[in-house]
């Protein structure tokens, strides 16, 4: 069975259920899942929505990332998803699921795969603050 079990990037609300069924794994000894969510302040102005937007080749993108992160850490399955479209508070953006045979591994595995989609793979944030102002987030912060 192929160790990436579920890369995709949607515009429909994500399931933190889906994702981590998706890694389920007997040889897994550990698992762990990222859950990122709109918060109410960034760079502390308060926050009233935001938008994400991709490029055509994020998924491209993202299964190079997943890729490399199936070469270079002994893990069993992973699964990634990305939110685009309008996103409310505490609407999840993007879930992250990294099974392997040890705990250490999966978390190691796991933050490498979220920080590398953040900053490799084509996903924009717009911002919305409540005062009125908009600021664009690139994928490379």
């Amino acid at each position: 069975m192929d160790v990436i079990r579920l890369l995709d990037i949607r515009d429909s609300a994500l399931s933190v259920d889906e994702v981590l069924a998706a890694v389920g794994d007997h040889a897994a000894g550990g698992t762990t899942v990222f859950v990122g969510t709109v918060r109410e302040q960034d760079h502390g102005k308060p926050v009233a929505s935001l938008s994400y937007s991709a490029h055509p080749s994020a998924v491209d993108e993202l299964r190079r990332v997943a890729e490399k992160i199936a070469a270079d850490f002994p893990v069993t399955a992973l699964a990634a998803v990305h939110r685009v479209g309008d996103l409310e508070l505490g609407d999840v953006a993007v879930v992250v699921a990294v099974a392997a045979p040890h705990r250490g591994e999966a978390f190691e595995a796991s933050r490498r795969l979220i920080d590398d989609l953040k900053s490799q793979v084509p996903i924009w944030k717009n911002q919305l603050f409540t005062d009125g102002s908009s600021e664009w987030v690139g994928a490379c912060e």
